[in-house]
């Protein structure tokens, strides 16, 4: 999208087929509705739609987005701008600004800084090295971790159980275990976490060391080479091809130099940088004397004077930059907290309650014992367990990832990357190869493919070296080359080749076609004479000593098509010379349109045949006096190059878009480039207001937003957007941002946070750095990534491959799917161990179950069978990768976040003369809070209608406190009872027993049932024994049950992919172990009760109860279809899910190895 965005546009209410009248119209700089006449009985093309955006549309646009302005007026970031400004300044002001000595014409005779200043200037400025973020303690770390609501409730209810143990040891002796356990879960729960982290930490850490850097530098007039980080300010540094710059230099002299500024500014292609002795006025970015820290030089050699070190350098501001952003809580951390807090919330109130209820009936004042007893409610309620459930449930599934070359930093990002609404993807080295690759030529009025492609016409040939020109353009792009390689001992195709990055194309498509090695078939025709390509030219040109029919030198000439064809009268067709025609030169415009409007680089190759009377062989060719043929050459040939995507791209981005997720290309290329490689790989399929211009006709004007589904935004444009522009944008189905900048990725990023969209980023560069961070989940390269990129970012592509990111989402929507059911099966359990307490102070009845039996349970086989879940597979064989994320954004969730907003803006204090907000104090802020419940904002927002789904929502909280928990329950009092009556305790008699207060204990005098029955102390302390054991076992049994019934959300509770899980069955028979150990071993009834007597008859109430359970799921299934249904997404017309013929030869060649 060039220019000005067009504002947003409307579905008219109806319109007229017979009289078309006018239509409204709205311009963004003005508020007053025109009428745009339509000429009678001619209707526009494409649908009719009204041009209109009210005042009140406006602000509930700009609402959504008016914290980012508060927050940037903050921080100051629009003053935000590179400091350099030698780079305007002539040599002489150079020189005297930095106080150092170079010589220009002679730049190996400088003298430079001399060895005592240079250390003088070391300890002012500093050394020349990034200043690594700040980072937390290992013990800080540690508590963090601790001090959560959980661990916080646990360690309190633990040092109660303690206190109580000083007042009352003999009464309390139990509490020695209950309160050790307490305390030692919260810290087993913080070490899990803490070592997963430090694990993450340690890997990323071997990755970033590397071996310090070295340069060289001029001092007291001799060269020589010093670690750069002792470089400073006034140094003379000599650059060479190969080696990374040291520090942001000025040049005062170069030859053919050109750095690849990729990393930085998104550039694909190198660019050339010279010096000017009297500066330039550009920017320092854009400015053609500058070379900046840490970018590659590709090509030449140069020299130049250190302006900036360290953090003050453009890559350091950067990093400032990246710093200076906050990193977002992951969605999984901020829907655990939330769980967190109504949990704990729920467990004090009752404990509370509890309390009260208990010290004014069953314990009559004893605060000791109703403490306890309060202590084994909260115990109850609170699920010990689930935080290390959480992070091992995550750190097996990033275990897994590892396998996938996918290395997760923050353990939650792995869920992140499954919720992701948004990818934003860098396209230079993360959707592409950063290896420009030929594709096409075309000679001989005929176009030919060097690598079959879905994109070419039919009409184009399959590349052939026996094709007319192929063998002349093969040599041209061979022996007319600068490049040099790093090694030369080894096959071609795995030499890394240093050099522009054009030539470096050229010569690996050479090298496949030549006959002979490349080395040999190159000196076998030596240069004689050469012309570098220089920005002027726009051509290289090189006369070599190869033989031909009239004569000994052949000249050969590359460049820019409009400058070689100027230099030729005649063309090559067939094998013979044929003079250029006007029906050619449309035939070569044709082919060239053909190659640039796929977004290719473009290259023209021309040949002379020397006639050797007039150029003999020891000819004095010379550059100064343009002594070298330059005209009547024969046009060989075009050759296109791109940028080509990896393989596996493109299924990946239609994966990743029929998985719901909007892709979004930002890349500071070509927004041409940009946009003919989105339309290779699935990231456009349909129109743009430019393409829809030319395929229909119409000006671009007349062209509505409404009839588009895709944009290409120009860097340049999104400074000066509004909300309303911003939301116009990310409500199309297909985007790419070109030409943009690291604040711009950023800025981008913010926003679209901004409408409610959990945002991922992928790139590789330091320009991609601030947004990574700011990114809800930063993906970086590992191979090609900065390690500026990598600190910033959750997660790293070892492999680099973008593809491991459709693994990641698959896996990370498991994980979700696999917690939610870990922690619906997890809560289920209360409602047995809740409702039997609350019969025992209401009735009462003597304590179905110890708060001592409640740990065993949630720490015991619920905490091995809860683990299990993170195996489980998906329900159906397209599994999540066809349902919307799980927090859609669309319309309506836009207009909600933003009306919450529009409320939030009116609410805020404001300047009478600025209208600037003023920021409220903290103790206002806390007031505010605790207004919230009780406002009517409030409860429209919490019970509004939503198509998200959380990890913990109304559905699971009832399946696990109301459905299967009260199926649960039924099953533990009905055992109870059953185990009671047949040890002669009727339901009347055990009411009685326990108001009685003095029986189930040692020394209870005998107990006379309703029967007449006398029970003696030892069989009413069996019998109370038994009652426990089959409460805690029917607990466990129906939650054996459980563990199939919760996976029941697409399918039934049955089939092979339900119980194709091994380790559950593996965690139902450490539970069952564990159980048997508990319930029939005497020594540790005097700690957790239970009797060797309980017969397993009794097993099968609760494996009744069960089978009902899992009957409640099937019929679950049924009742909750339809609102799974309308989460699928729908096909997508036009997708190419098919791979490339790139990528199934790269497949093929790697099978047969």
């Amino acid at each position: 999208m060039e220019g000005t965005t067009p504002p947003v546009l409307a579905m008219s209410s109806h319109a007229d087929e017979e009289h078309p009248g006018p239509r409204a119209v709205i311009f963004p700089e003005d508020s007053i509705v025109r009428e745009e006449k339509v000429a009678s009985g001619i209707r526009p093309k494409g649908v009719e739609m009204k041009r209109s955006i009210t005042q009140e549309d406006k602000e509930l646009a700009a609402a959504g987005y008016e914290h980012l302005q508060v927050t940037k007026d903050q921080k100051g970031e629009g003053d935000t701008h590179l400091d350099i400004y030698e780079h305007k300044l002539p040599f002489g002001g150079l020189i005297e600004s930095l106080q150092t000595n170079f010589d220009t014409k002679d730049p190996g005779h400088s003298y430079g800084l001399t060895s005592d200043e240079a250390k003088i200037r070391l300890e002012r400025d500093g050394r020349n090295v990034l200043t690594p973020p700040k980072k937390k303690s290992a013990l800080r770390k540690f508590l963090d971790r601790l001090f959560t609501m959980f661990n916080i409730l646990l360690m309190v209810a633990g040092v109660l159980e303690y206190v109580l143990l000083g007042i009352d040891f003999h009464a309390n002796f139990q509490n020695t275990y209950l309160g050790g356990i307490l305390i030692l879960v919260a810290f087993i729960n913080a070490s899990i976490d803490f070592y997963q982290i430090q694990k993450s930490e340690a890997i990323l850490a071997s990755f970033l060391a590397m071996i310090p850097p070295s340069c060289r530098v001029v001092r007291d007039g001799t060269i020589s080479t010093i670690p750069a980080a002792e470089l400073v300010k006034g140094d003379i540094v000599l650059l060479r091809s190969g080696d990374k710059t040291p520090a942001d230099l000025i040049l005062f002299s170069a030859t053919d130099l050109k750095v690849d500024n990729s990393s930085l500014t998104g550039e694909s292609e190198p660019q050339e940088r010279f010096p000017l002795p009297d500066g330039t006025k550009q920017r320092p970015v854009e400015a053609d004397n500058l070379v900046f820290n840490s970018t590659l030089v590709v090509n030449g050699e140069g020299w130049g004077t250190v302006v900036r070190t360290g953090d003050h350098t453009f890559i350091g501001q950067i990093a400032s930059l990246t710093g200076g952003e906050s990193g977002n809580e992951s969605p999984l951390a901020v829907e655990i907290g939330r769980f967190v807090v109504i949990v704990s919330c729920i467990a004090i109130l009752f404990a509370v309650v509890f309390f009260a209820v208990g010290i004014t009936t069953v314990y009559k004042g004893k605060a000791a014992q109703t403490v306890t007893f309060a202590v084994s409610i909260l115990v109850a309620f609170v699920p010990e367990g689930l935080p290390s459930v959480v992070t091992l449930l995550l750190s097996i599934a990033a275990k897994r990832m590892a396998k996938q070359n996918v290395l997760v930093k923050d353990l939650q990002g792995v869920e992140t990357l499954g919720s992701l609404t948004l990818l934003a993807t860098d396209k230079t080295g993360t959707l592409t190869r950063n290896q420009m690759t030929v594709t096409n030529l075309w000679s001989g009025s005929k176009m030919y493919s060097a690598f079959q492609s879905n994109n070419d016409d039919e009409s184009t040939q399959k590349f052939s070296m026996d094709a007319s020109g192929m063998q002349e353009i093969v040599d041209i792009s061979a022996l007319n080359s600068r490049v040099k390689f790093d090694r030369t001992d080894i096959p071609f195709d795995q030499r890394e080749i240093l050099g522009d990055a054009t030539e470096t194309g050229l010569t690996r498509f050479a090298g496949r076609h030549l006959k002979l090695e490349y080395e040999s078939y190159v000196k076998q025709y030596p240069k004689v004479f050469e012309v570098p390509f220089n920005s002027t030219n726009k051509w290289a040109l090189v006369i070599i000593n190869k033989p031909h029919s009239s004569g000994i030198l052949t000249s050969y000439i590359k460049g820019a098509p409009e400058r070689v064809l100027a230099k030729c009268s005649s063309y090559l067709k067939d094998g013979t010379q044929v003079p250029i025609t006007d029906a050619f030169r449309e035939e070569y415009d044709a082919a060239y349109d053909y190659m640039a409007s796929r977004g290719h680089r473009v290259i023209a190759c021309a040949q002379s045949l020397l006639p050797g009377e007039e150029y003999p062989i020891h000819y004095p060719f010379s550059r100064t006096d343009s002594q070298y043929p330059s005209s009547d050459y024969c046009f060989v040939g075009l050759v296109s190059l791109e940028d080509p995507p990896k393989h596996g791209v493109r299924e990946a981005i239609g994966t990743l878009r029929l998985a719901g997720i909007k892709v979004m290309m930002v890349t500071g290329d070509h927004p041409k480039t940009a946009e003919a490689i989105a339309r290779k790989i699935n990231l456009i399929l349909g129109d743009t207001r430019e393409t829809l211009a030319a395929k229909t006709g119409r000006p671009f004007e007349d062209i509505y937003e409404d009839e588009v589904t895709a944009v290409v935004v120009h860097g340049d444009d999104i400074d000066g957007l509004q909300g309303w522009q911003w939301d116009q944008i990310f409500s199309k189905d297909e985007i790419v941002f070109a030409r943009t900048s690291p604040k711009h990725k950023l800025e981008i990023v913010k926003r679209a946070q901004a409408l409610g969209h959990i945002v991922g980023v992928t790139g590789d560069g330091v320009n991609d750095s601030p947004a990574l961070k700011k990114a809800d989940l930063g993906i970086a390269m590992n191979i090609t990534g900065s390690d500026v990129s990598k600190e910033a970012a959750d997660m790293i592509l070892l492999d680099d491959n973008f593809a491991s990111c459709v693994q990641g989402v698959a896996e990370g929507r498991q994980i979700f799917v696999n917690l939610k059911r870990s922690i619906q099966y997890t809560l289920t359990h209360s409602t047995p161990e809740v409702i039997p307490q609350l019969l025992y102070v209401v009735v009462p009845i003597p304590l179905p179950l110890s708060a001592i039996l409640i740990l065993v349970i949630d720490l015991g086989f619920e905490l091995c069978v809860a683990l299990s879940f993170a195996w489980d597979q998906p329900e159906t064989v397209d599994g999540l990768m066809r349902m919307k994320p799980r927090k859609p954004v669309n319309e309506r969730s836009i207009r909600a976040l933003k009306r919450r907003a529009l409320q939030r803006s009116k609410t805020l204090a404001r300047d009478a003369e600025t209208q600037e907000v003023i920021q409220p104090s903290k103790i206002s802020i806390w007031f505010s809070k605790m207004k919230t419940p009780f406002r009517r904002s409030f409860w429209e927002n919490m019970t509004e209608v939503t198509d998200n789904e959380t990890l913990v929502d109304g559905k699971l909280l009832s399946y696990a406190y109301l459905e299967a928990g009260m199926i649960e329950t039924l099953a533990c009092l009905i055992a109870y009872f059953v185990v009671f009556f047949k040890n002669g305790f009727s339901p009347a008699d055990l009411r009685t027993a326990q108001q009685n207060g003095s029986y189930f204990t040692k020394s209870s005098p005998d107990f006379i049932n309703s029967r007449g029955r006398a029970i003696n102390a030892q069989d009413q302390i069996d019998a109370f024994g038994q009652a426990q054991g089959i409460v805690y076992l029917s607990i466990f049994i129906t939650q054996c049950f459980n563990v199939f019934a919760v996976k029941a959300r697409l399918s039934f509770p049955f089939g092979k992919r339900v119980v194709s899980n091994k380790w559950n069955f593996a965690g139902i028979l450490a539970g069952a172990c564990l159980g048997m150990f508990i319930i029939y071993t005497p020594p540790l009834h005097v700690v957790f009760g239970g009797s060797f007597r309980l017969s397993p008859l009794y097993w099968l109430i609760p494996v009744a109860f069960g089978v009902l359970l899992l009957g409640w799921a099937s019929l679950r299934v049924i009742m909750l279809r339809k609102s799974i249904e309308h989460m699928k997404v729908k096909d997508i017309k036009g997708l190419m899910m098919f791979p490339t013929m790139r990528t199934m030869s790269m497949r093929s060649r790697g099978s047969r190895h």
